[in-house]
């Protein structure tokens, strides 16, 4: 299989994990604080990340890119609590409007981070990606709160833990590595907040927490492959699928029936993603031709 079209079939697997993990934060967020979801789901992540390393042939939790990771696990810490704040503060909708920003983000970030400037038609289809994000908020901007502006810092800082997860990525291959040390970094911070906080769990409430690391874990492994395949300008745009994953979740779970503008910001943001992925595409294989062709010349 390709690397665009694998790196394309994980992000998509991702969104999936990664809207179950967001219905799950805001159902906990209407009766537990933040280092209490974070404390216990970051040391089960801990522990299968640990597990998984010891059963998996030729991986290891040693990194070599230091800084880097130390950067992306406090940059993971920030975005966790305010991701955490805004669902508990927003709507699914208003939330979604600045994680759909995500990709523009990045394309500013990939630049000074990574060296991948998004070339022209990528501006393009990031500009129809973020023009059907605001289709998902009729209201606009004109009524920001508090909220918004922790969406606003959760979308900063998650994007760019992300690109240096990339950074890291480029380097060295360890998605394990990736997954098990801005956990760490989440359980230490979550967990010396966490006595001051702590309220009696039910059985029910204590499973949908281990739901919620299963599902993080598994996104953060996958997303780890994926940005190691795709440039972040791409991988970004294709993470707003994850609407389409809540749609279905808001509809079962909370009784959220999308209107017109969502289904058709949506389809606009699909059709942003696919755009950039079929773009990549062709520009891969210009640039695979250019090669075959210039090493028949120095054949010759």
């Amino acid at each position: 299989m390709k690397a665009t079209t694998l790196g394309a079939l994980l992000v998509i697997i991702y969104t999936g994990m990664m809207a179950g993990a967001d219905g799950i934060t805001k159902f906990i967020a209407g009766g537990y604080e933040a280092p209490q979801l974070f404390a216990l789901s970051a040391a089960l992540v801990v522990l299968m990340a640990a597990g998984a390393t010891r059963v998996s042939k030729g991986e290891t939790l040693r990194i070599h890119s230091v800084k880097p990771m130390i950067a992306r696990s406090v940059l993971t810490v920030i975005a966790a609590v305010a991701f955490f704040k805004a669902f508990m503060l927003l709507p699914f909708a208003d939330v979604f409007l600045f994680i759909g920003l995500m990709p523009l983000i990045a394309a500013a970030m990939s630049g000074p981070m990574l060296g991948e400037t998004p070339r022209p038609l990528a501006w393009v289809a990031l500009g129809i990606g973020a023009c059907g994000v605001f289709f998902l908020m009729p209201g606009g901007i004109s009524g920001m709160q508090a909220g918004h502006f922790w969406a606003f810092a959760a979308a900063i800082t998650g994007t760019a833990s992300m690109l240096l997860a990339r950074v890291i990525a480029q380097v060295e291959r360890a998605p394990l590595a990736q997954v098990f040390w801005p956990n760490l970094a989440l359980l230490i911070a979550m967990g010396a907040a966490l006595p001051f906080v702590w309220r009696p769990m039910s059985f029910a409430d204590a499973g949908w927490i281990v739901g919620y690391a299963v599902f993080l874990f598994g996104a953060r492994y996958v997303v780890a492959e994926a940005l190691r395949l795709l440039p972040a300008y791409v991988a970004t745009p294709l993470m707003n699928l994850q609407f389409v994953w809540m749609v279905a979740i808001g509809m079962v779970a909370f009784g959220e029936i999308p209107g017109t503008g969502t289904v058709l910001g949506v389809m606009l943001v699909i059709a942003s993603g696919l755009w950039l992925v079929i773009e990549e595409s062709l520009q891969r294989k210009k640039i695979d031709a250019q090669q075959a062709n210039s090493a028949a010349i120095a054949a010759e």
